[in-house]
């Protein structure tokens, strides 16, 4: 398969801190990646180098056969679907649902001078309809849910026909009801032959979509395990990763982990 990732010794210092450290990882066309691991383990850094828009300090990166650091940024990021909270900040509060999901096309924030022709309208469209937001195509983003702004988010990174999808958190801060009903869409665009090459980071193994096939371990910066789930999930790695002894379980797809803390209730 086509390779549409690679990180070839990539670390990210900012002062003293080392964000990412000797980082070496790759991703072929057609796999769906979860990376998981603590807070501060570099999980946003390295979505944001896979998403053109940091450089690393120390090392290589070929995004969709294109080396880093030796192209248009501006072109490549139109190749590339990327929906984070630090994104859904910078959409003005007063744009309505479909003109956010619509500036997608270009990668930008914000209706300004840019064109869209009708095939944009109907994508557009057509991706509200697909996410459950067909009735709020009007509404203003700064009235969303949370539920609602994440898919927003999801469809607004799907707009360009991208060909790699990154995903940082889609289900953070959401109830129950909204973080399943997102992961099923998630996990039929994980299923569809015909979507991107995906990339997805999470803090929780309950929030793997089914359908994902691959999974990277991060802790402090660096590299504790990378390949397909059953080989990463383990009780092992995934204490390793997280610093925490914990039990990891697999139930018809989906994962979930359990702290061993030994304790035993009081019985009276």
């Amino acid at each position: 398969m086509a390779e549409v990732f690679r990180a070839q010794g990539v670390s990210v210092r900012r002062g003293d801190a080392m964000l990412l450290d000797n980082v070496s990882w790759q991703v072929a066309e057609g796999e769906r990646w979860v990376v998981m691991g603590p807070n501060g383990a570099g999980k946003t850094t390295l979505m944001q180098i896979a998403a053109a828009r940091l450089h690393p300090t120390i090392g290589s990166v070929t995004i969709l056969g294109e080396e880093l650091g030796a192209v248009d940024i501006s072109e490549l990021r139109t190749s590339i679907g990327w929906a984070s909270g630090a994104l859904a900040d910078s959409i003005p509060a007063s744009e309505s649902v479909k003109d956010a999901v619509q500036t997608g096309a270009w990668s930008v924030t914000g209706r300004w001078r840019e064109l869209y022709d009708t095939a944009d309208e109907q994508r557009a469209q057509a991706l509200l309809a697909d996410w459950g937001l067909g009735d709020l195509a009007q509404r203003t983003f700064g009235t969303l849910s949370e539920g609602e702004r994440k898919r927003t988010l999801v469809a607004r990174s799907l707009m360009a026909d991208p060909e790699l999808l990154l995903l940082d958190e889609p289900a953070a801060g959401m109830d129950l009801g909204g973080r399943e009903s997102l992961l099923g869409s998630l996990s039929r665009l994980a299923f569809d032959p015909g979507s991107p090459t995906t990339i997805m980071v999470t803090h929780h193994l309950e929030e793997i979509p089914l359908g994902f096939t691959h999974g990277l371990l991060l802790s402090q910066g660096r590299m504790v395990a990378a390949g397909p789930l059953p080989s990463v999930l383990t009780d092992a790695l995934v204490s390793t990763a997280f610093g925490v002894t914990v039990t990891v379980r697999e139930s018809e797809g989906r994962w979930t982990a359990v702290a061993a803390h030994g304790f035993e209730p009081h019985r009276l």
